[in-house]
């Protein structure tokens, strides 16, 4: 008899075999240093659309037409560039994703915020977009042209080219294998439906037939398997001979980028067919519908249409790209939240509701959630003349020219000194979403320019154990930005790099404070001590500009509950109930009996010991640390019948060390002691 939930392993020859053991189970910590960032670039995934296909990628939820905000995940500053440009655009972003990844993040969450407009087209209003002049495709009002676009929004896109070349590869299928409808083959020719086969008839004529289907035979007589495929028309034989007709995409973003794609299909019916690749594979193109018909023409788009292909396979590239545009003054507060999306919906929404469905998620900044003033501006100034090296008559030098300025965020201008309710009211939304999830911590930034006196209104309306407030902002300047000017980025990307940092080197359980800030060379507002005393007691987390850089101070959630105004200790709790959700799954599958609670509790206890040794919770012995009940006192008969298992979990965490307390005195003969 075998056991239920033993995997036997597979059985040969009679002989013995050892049977596996049960399986290990053990809980182990999870990552807490993973950070997402909401907000503007010039690039990057957004607006993923919806394709009227069977193989093409649907949102999950009904009728729903696309999603607007990807959440995409970078491990590198390098790896951001790629994906959403570098510092040419007018928001923070950048600047706050570097911030993280400078002072010792190693994974973040972006998430681009691009305008929701009314409908399709003009959402693909920004998009650059080019046909493929004499690529075509058969449709019944008449062929024509196939068009790609850039993957997303801005000017970006304009800069795109695109080559389709082809490579003909011979087959060895006799001619005799050849009819009027089909042919056979043998197993190692690859051959699949929707294959473009360019036949030689001879004399140098060539034609081109696609694959329709493809199918084997079983011959019991001899023991052998026959492969068969047919024409989707039929076909004038002789064939002398046949090669494999396979596509190669090469795609360039003018920046450097290169995406190269081959073995494509030139068929709808190929499983590699040229526009199901671009959809699921690249980063750069997607297929353009043509929009000078109208919605229901046939010629509207071309993701089911088949090439119309010439035998000589001339290559095709792309016309010039255009109408790329950068849309940042079309951004509203709005664009950065989703009203559609409520507590509990199985899919993702938009702007910082993409995130609701992240695992792996413990913090969120949201850098351009509103613009208090435009950043410094690029001062590229074309200078055509200049002195020489050699001694000569001075001549008029032509008028400089200013480089075009860059569009603003004019739809998220806000001022913390007239707009603070405004302000207050967008942040409480997203302190409202931490909250309801309870399972990421919002890291807000104290709007720049208030008095003391307004700071501490502002907090006052802010109540959150899963939130946490950072001043003043911080100026950086670096070598890669185009930009002269220093630019004041939030202060809380730059605490979610030190969080990440203090998380991968000790532990979650250690206070993210008393760190110098990374790339920072001076603060916007230097608080004197007595003002630094009075933000501290208000759980306002504060960089101090000190000799060797800035340093952040505390590390305090904006809870309400003195057991959680400790960052560490919010995420500490966070962190196991996040391994006790992902881990402890497999208890819902066994037996609910006295052997399953005691293996419920010694998890749990070998896991805690493991915590307290690490010093994150309080106590000298680890009974005075934590416990766990899971016993049948907890689950009596009746809650058993019923299908339920109940144990309790608690530890006391240990808050950092906010304050070191010496005294000094003077004894009698004139020495000085220090005590504490």
């Amino acid at each position: 008899m075998t056991a239920v939930g033993v995997r036997l392993p597979p059985l040969g020859a009679p002989d013995l075999y050892w049977l596996p053991p049960n399986p290990i189970r053990a809980l182990t910590g999870v990552r807490m240093d993973v950070c997402a960032f909401v907000g503007v670039a010039p690039r990057g995934p957004a607006r993923v659309p919806v394709f009227d296909t069977e193989w093409a990628p649907r949102p999950c939820a009904e009728g729903a037409t696309g999603m607007r905000s990807v959440a995409t995940a970078v491990e590198s500053w390098d790896e951001y560039v790629e994906h959403y440009g570098s510092f040419e655009g007018p928001g923070l972003l950048p600047y706050a994703v570097a911030s993280f990844f400078e002072n010792g993040g190693t994974r973040a969450y972006v998430v681009r915020i691009v305008h929701e407009y009314t409908n399709d087209d003009d959402d693909q209003a920004g998009t650059a977009r080019a046909i493929v002049p004499g690529l075509r495709v058969v449709a019944a009002g008449g062929d024509f042209d196939i068009s790609l676009r850039a993957r997303n929004e801005g000017v970006w896109g304009n800069t795109l080219s695109a080559t389709l070349s082809f490579r003909a590869n011979p087959l060895s299928i006799p001619s005799s294998a050849f009819t009027t409808t089909g042919f056979v083959f043998e197993r190692g020719v690859q051959i699949t439906p929707g294959a473009v086969l360019r036949l030689d008839r001879g004399a140098g004529v060539r034609t081109l037939s696609r694959v329709a289907r493809v199918w084997e035979e079983w011959h019991p007589d001899d023991m052998t398997i026959e492969r068969h495929a047919s024409f989707d028309v039929p076909i004038v034989i002789p064939v002398v001979g046949a090669e494999l007709v396979e596509g190669e995409l090469v795609v360039d973003d003018g920046a450097g980028r290169v995406e190269h794609f081959d073995r494509l299909g030139l068929s709808a019916a190929h499983d590699r067919w040229l526009a199901r690749v671009l959809i699921e594979e690249s980063e750069l193109l997607y297929p353009a519908e043509n929009l000078t018909v109208p919605a229901d023409d046939p010629r509207r788009t071309w993701l089911e249409r088949d090439l119309v292909l010439d035998p000589a396979l001339p290559d095709f590239s792309t016309a010039p790209f255009e109408l790329g545009k950068n849309r940042y003054a079309d951004i509203v507060p709005a664009d950065f939240f989703d009203d559609r999306w409520t507590t509990g919906d199985e899919c993702p929404g938009d702007g910082v509701h993409c995130l609701t469905q992240l695992s792996d998620l413990s913090l969120v900044v949201t850098p351009d959630l509103y613009s208090p003033k435009p950043i410094a501006p690029i001062d590229s100034v074309l200078d055509s003349g200049g002195a020489g090296a050699e001694f000569c008559e001075c001549v008029e030098l032509p008028l400089q020219v200013q480089a075009t300025p860059i569009e603003d965020l004019d739809g998220l201008r806000l001022d913390p000194s007239t707009d603070l309710a405004t302000i207050i009211g967008l942040q409480r939304r997203l302190l409202d979403l931490a909250d309801a999830l309870e399972s990421f911590v919002v890291l807000l930034d104290v709007p720049p320019g208030l008095s003391q006196r307004r700071m501490l209104a502002w907090r006052e309306r802010h109540h959150s154990m899963y939130a946490a407030a950072y001043h003043p902002w911080l100026l950086v300047s670096r070598p890669d930005d185009k930009r002269d000017q220093a630019i004041a980025v939030n202060p809380a990307a730059v605490a979610a790099g030190i969080i990440a940092r203090r998380e991968l080197a000790r532990g979650v359980q250690y206070g993210p404070a008393n760190e110098i800030a990374a790339g920072v060379f001076d603060v916007v507002d230097r608080v004197s001590p007595t003002r630094h005393d009075e933000l501290h007691q208000n759980a306002l987390n504060v960089y101090l500009r000190e000799r060797d850089g800035a340093r952040l101070t505390a590390a305090r959630t904006l809870s309400a509950d003195q057991n959680y105004r400790q960052l560490s200790v919010r995420r500490l709790m966070t962190m196991l109930r996040r391994v006790l959700y992902q881990q402890m799954q497999w208890a819902v599958f066994e037996p609910n009996d006295a052997r399953l609670r005691g293996d419920i509790r010694n998890q749990l206890d070998t896991y805690l010991r493991q915590l307290f040794a690490a010093d994150a919770f309080a106590g000298a012995r680890a009974e005075d640390a934590f416990f766990v009940r899971c016993d049948d006192e907890l689950n009596p008969q009746p809650v058993v019948d019923q299908g339920r298992l109940y144990a309790y979990v608690g530890v006391a965490p240990a808050e950092p060390l906010e304050f070191l307390v010496l005294q000094i005195a003077r004894d009698g003969d004139g020495t000085l002691r220090v005590q504490g």
